[in-house]
C-alpha cells in the first residue's frame, strides 16, 4: 500500500515534495510513523542549502517515532512503540519524515515507560543528544557544586534540553543565545542566567577568566574555542553540534595548563547502550509538561516551509511532525 513522505530528488534539478511511495527501505522491523522531527540538519537537506544527502531519491528526516507494525526481529513485537534516530537517516538512508518505514531491529530503541511516541519526536535527535552531552559531563564527574554550565545555542532543540535536564540535575545554568527577547523563555526551563552569544563568537585569547565548569556547545568555531578557553581547571566540554562553523580556532593551552577534557559526541552511530541510557534518562528527568512550550506542532507539508524557517534563524526550541496530517 502506497504512504505518503517527504521525498528530495535532484534530477533532472533539486526538488522537495511530499509524493506517495509504494516501497519500503530495507530491515527486518516495520513502522507505522506517527511523528517526527524537522532539525537543523534536516532543514539543510530540505533547502539544498548543503550536501547532507549522500543517496539520491531520500526520504528527508533524521527522526522517527511510532509502533511497530510488522516485525521478524526477536526483539520486537506489533505493537511496540519505538523511536529510531540516526543510523545515516535523511542521509544515506530513507528517513522519517514518512507515514511508514522500515528499518533493521537493532537500529531500533523501545520506549521507556511513560514516553509516548508523540513525546519521543519532541525530544527527537536533538533532545537524545542533550542527555548524552549531559551524561558525558557527569561521566567526567562534573557536579553541580562545581561551578555553573554553560549551553550555547540554547534556544535550539539540543540547547533548550540540555537546559532542562542540567537544572533538573541541580546544576546552575548558564544559556547563551544571540536572541535577545527568548530570556523569559530560557528561564522558565531553569536557565539561572542567560548570556549574549556575541560575547563567545569574536576570536578570544586561548585562556580566559575561569567561568564554568563545564559546557554543552552545539556552535563550533570560535564559540567552542571561547568556552573552552573559560573552562574551569578539570572541567569538561561535550561538544555536539557546529552551527557556527566546524572550525576550532584554539591552542593546547586549555587542556594541558588546565586539564580540561574535550568530549565529543557522537549520536548518529552511538550504542544501544548508550542510546538506551540517554532515553531511560530522558524519560526520568524530563518534565513532559516543559515539551508543550519547547515544540511547536506542523504537518508533513508545511515542513518545506519550516526548513526554510529554521534557517533564517526564525524558530525557537522544535518542529513536531505529525506526518499523518
Amino acid at each position: 500500500m502506497s504512504y505518503q513522505a517527504l521525498l528530495l530528488n535532484n534530477a533532472p534539478e533539486f526538488s522537495a515534495r511530499v509524493t506517495e511511495l509504494d516501497k519500503l527501505p530495507e530491515g527486518d522491523v516495520e513502522l507505522r510513523v506517527d511523528y517526527s522531527t524537522l532539525n537543523y540538519k534536516d532543514a539543510l537537506a530540505i533547502t539544498n542549502k548543503s550536501p547532507v544527502v549522500r543517496t539520491w531519491p531520500m526520504v528527508a528526516g533524521i527522526d522517527a517515532a511510532g509502533v511497530v507494525a510488522s516485525s521478524s526481529h526477536p526483539g520486537f513485537q506489533p505493537g511496540d512503540a519505538v523511536v529510531l534516530n540516526g543510523w545515516g537517516l535523511g542521509e544515506t538512508r530513507w528517513g522519517g519524515l514518512a507515514r511508514k518505514t522500515r528499518a533493521p531491529g537493532d537500529w531500533l530503541v523501545k520506549l521507556p515507560s511513560p514516553l509516548t511516541p508523540r513525546e519521543a519526536a519532541s525530544i527527537g535527535t536533538a533532545g537524545y543528544t542533550a542527555a548524552m552531552c549531559v551524561q558525558a559531563l557527569e561521566r567526567h564527574g562534573l557536579t553541580p557544586g562545581d561551578g555553573p554550565i554553560l549551553v550555547t545555542g540554547a534556544t535550539g532543540g539540543v540547547g533548550s534540553i540540555a537546559v532542562v535536564l542540567l537544572a533538573r540535575a541541580g546544576f546552575e545554568v548558564v544559556a547563551a543565545t544571540g536572541k535577545a527577547a527568548d530570556h523569559a523563555y530560557l528561564e522558565s526551563l531553569g536557565a539561572a542566567s542567560v548570556l549574549d552569544r556575541n560575547e563567545l563568537a569574536a576570536p578570544g585569547k586561548p585562556l580566559q577568566k575561569e567561568r564554568y565548569a563545564g559546557v554543552v556547545d552545539v556552535l563550533g568555531s570560535h564559540a567552542l574555542a571561547n568556552a573552552c578557553a573559560q573552562v574551569k581547571r578539570n572541567g569538561a566540554v561535550a561538544a555536539c553540534g557546529l552551527a557556527m562553523g566546524m572550525d576550532f580556532p584554539t591552542s593546547v593551552a586549555p587542556f594541558i595548563l588546565r586539564g580540561i577534557a574535550l568530549h565529543g559526541i557522537d549520536s548518529v552511530y552511538a550504542s544501544q547502550a548508550r542510546r538506551q541510557a540517554a532515553w531511560n534518562r530522558l524519560a526520568t528527568d524530563l518534565d513532559s509538561t516543559l515539551l508543550g512550550g519547547i515544540v511547536r506542532e506542523i504537518s508533513l507539508e508545511e515542513t518545506i516551509a519550516a526548513a526554510a524557517a529554521m534557517l533564517a534563524g526564525q524558530v525557537v526550541g522544535r518542529y513536531l511532525v505529525d506526518v499523518n496530517r
